[in-house]
């Protein structure tokens, strides 16, 4: 990649995280790794309380990035065949013709996703994987650049349905926005004073230039030091005494491909230890399900990751 098609790349990327900066104030590292997720063509899942942002920061992506726009709101009476489409007979043709459904969109928000069955859940597992889906026998591919920003509450809350671990597994990237600070949230109450700042989002690169972006992460440079600290961090929670189910090779290939793309976000060619350490809990964490008397002790999993970062050898990294 030449230096010049690199800066334009960068260019690009900075004016869409500034641009997203005008909705979401001080969450610039979950608008980093949300644009990560993006870059590799992956699935993102936020998951925090109500009220926190959620919605808004997919909604100042969607429009930053010049796509068109589904959501889809997930309540318990929610069918399959109200997220895929469905075939309708036309009378006037005396065929059945596919209706698409909301899932037929570049940025598809899956709002409170875990307020649905998981018969409806699993829906979207064909999409997320293979991009497209298959009504009555017949696939229909979904358009390009796609992905899937799903928004779901705690677990804890009332009238959730978990997510099963084959759903959870689809989305690169599992985010927690958390509480703004008492400035930021001041801030927030400065620009709503007279109209929300995602009014005036204009698109700043289109579709097509996102696709060009997303090709760029793969020519990111992964010395092969690297390749095996990914896969010894993965292979650890598989080991860990406290481990029940650790991360597949999906979670190798998400840490993987989100280590190539944060490098590029941060203006770099090549990645080093530091993007693959830095990601292993946003790209890990949801795939890895602690044994009952860990969690009954308190543990977390982000506490297991530190573990295994703390006893993975980092590579002694060498530029050339």
């Amino acid at each position: 990649m030449s230096s010049g098609r690199f800066d334009e790349y960068n260019g690009k990327i900075a004016k869409v995280i500034d641009n997203v900066e005008k909705v979401m104030i001080g969450k610039s590292e979950i608008i980093q790794l949300s644009i990560v997720s993006i870059l590799c063509g992956g699935h993102t899942l936020l998951e925090d309380v109500p009220g926190v942002g959620k919605t808004m920061l997919v909604k100042a992506l969607a429009k930053s990035l010049g796509c068109s726009f589904k959501r889809i709101q997930f309540t318990p009476d929610l069918l399959p065949s109200d997220v895929t489409g469905m075939s309708v007979y036309n009378q006037k043709t005396m065929q059945f013709e596919y209706r698409p459904g909301p899932i037929m969109g570049n940025v598809v928000l899956a709002d409170e996703i875990n307020r649905t069955s998981p018969k409806t859940q699993a829906a979207l597992l064909e999409a997320m994987e293979e991009g497209n889906v298959t009504i009555d026998g017949e696939t229909h591919s979904l358009p390009t650049p796609f992905f899937v920003m799903a928004t779901q509450n705690p677990i804890e809350y009332e009238g959730t349905f978990p997510l099963p671990e084959a759903q959870l597994d689809r989305f690169l990237i599992k985010l927690r926005l958390g509480y703004p600070q008492l400035e930021e949230e001041v801030e927030m109450l400065s620009r709503l004073q007279v109209h929300h700042p995602i009014e005036s989002v204009k698109a700043v690169i289109s579709s097509e230039e996102l696709k060009d972006l997303q090709q760029s992460v793969r020519n990111i440079y992964v010395e092969d030091s690297i390749r095996r600290y990914i896969v010894r961090l993965t292979e650890a929670t598989r080991t860990h005494p406290k481990v029940y189910l650790g991360a597949s090779p999906r979670g190798s290939i998400a840490l993987f491909r989100a280590a190539q793309a944060l490098a590029l976000v941060r203006g770099r060619q090549f990645v080093v230890p530091d993007d693959v350490k830095d990601l292993a809990a946003a790209t890990l964490g949801h795939r890895v399900i602690l044994k009952s008397d860990a969690r009954l002790g308190g543990l977390t999993v982000e506490e297991v990751l530190q573990d295994v970062l703390n006893q993975t050898p980092v590579p002694v990294f060498r530029r050339s």
